[in-house]
């Protein structure tokens, strides 16, 4: 591992190489923090990607594109004279700081649920009207669940125990199924929706992320449905001359395959 000292002057050389390209670089002199927005939620997900592949090799790069977009957005935050990385980097000091009242000053916590109490009493008290105004708008809304969830949370509006949630989810399905008999396809996305709301919290009481459930099994899926072209190749027909049948042959197979692999 680097040193503390040969950390500060490999960041001091990426300040350097940034400020080189926004002198020089016709590309990187006309970006803007709009125009670079999608492309930081692009690199976002694909950090996210590489994590839940669990490759290190990969995490690493992708942090060094993130890195890169912060230290971007930091160089525009100069030019306009609104703030620095020397700026952003001690706003989240003092953020740290003041929000971990149990390290920096003489507040006592039990577990983690404290500090997660602890943080949104204090997000309260720096003048924010709501617990969920830290929430992001654009978030996926899968994800955006279980931050609104963890948020209330964590000022203590939360179920006492797992089946008490699971019943609740119960609940939500019973309703969702009588819209779907009614027919009533507003009353069904918003019932769906309920569903939807109450599995991720009911996840949450057994510390699953619905994210990473959801997109391990869409890879999952994708590997079983890419076994079965292939095989379907093979047999030099198209997906779309075979039944069910036939296609549930392989699929069955791509299950063991992938087991086994």
């Amino acid at each position: 591992m680097n040193s503390r000292a040969n950390q500060l002057k490999a960041f001091d050389r990426l300040l350097t190489i940034m400020d080189e390209l926004r002198e020089q670089c016709p590309w990187d002199k006309k970006q803007t923090m709009e125009t670079l927005r999608h492309l930081t939620i692009e690199e976002t997900y694909e950090l996210g990607d590489a994590i839940l592949d669990n490759d290190l090799e990969e995490v690493k790069k992708e942090l060094g594109d993130v890195l890169l977009h912060i230290v971007f957005y930091s160089k525009i935050g100069s030019e306009t004279k609104d703030f620095d990385i020397a700026d952003v980097c001690n706003s989240i000091c003092e953020k740290l700081i003041h929000r971990h009242p149990h390290i920096y000053s003489d507040v006592k916590v039990e577990n983690e649920e404290d500090v997660k109490r602890n943080w949104e009493n204090l997000k309260l008290k720096e003048g924010k009207s709501s617990v969920l105004e830290g929430v992001p708008k654009s978030l996926p809304a899968l994800v955006k669940a279980g931050r609104i969830q963890e948020k209330v949370t964590g000022v203590g509006f939360d179920w006492e125990a797992p089946n008490q949630v699971w019943e609740k989810v119960e609940e939500e399905l019973s309703e969702f199924k009588a819209e779907v008999e009614a027919n009533d396809q507003d009353a069904m996305e918003s019932e769906f929706g309920d569903v939807l709301f109450s599995l991720v919290n009911y996840a949450r009481f057994k510390n699953i992320n619905p994210e990473n459930a959801l997109e391990r099994t869409n890879k999952k899926f994708t590997k079983r449905f890419q076994y079965l072209e292939e095989k379907a190749k093979d047999l030099n027909k198209p997906l779309k001359d075979m039944t069910l049948a036939e296609m549930d042959v392989f699929w069955e197979e791509a299950k063991l395959y992938f087991r086994q692999s």
